[in-house]
């Protein structure tokens, strides 16, 4: 499958300036559930900006 690497990165949301991974979300997905994480894109802009990617915060910020 192509990866699709600058339309990609033009939708991210991570503000996580030096991440090597923008654009590339196979490889987002695979580390940050690697550390029981989300990526940036599953959450609303104001909570990514906090850097809380974790699980019990995805489940905080779409259960109410």
């Amino acid at each position: 499958m192509e990866c699709h690497v600058k339309a990609n990165s033009d939708k991210c949301n991570c503000t996580y300036e030096p991440c090597s991974r923008k654009g590339k979300c196979c490889e987002c997905l695979f580390y940050h559930w690697g550390n029981r994480e989300l990526p940036a894109c599953f959450f609303p802009a104001d909570v990514e900006r906090s850097y809380n990617r974790s699980l019990r915060r995805f489940i905080e910020v779409y259960s109410k």
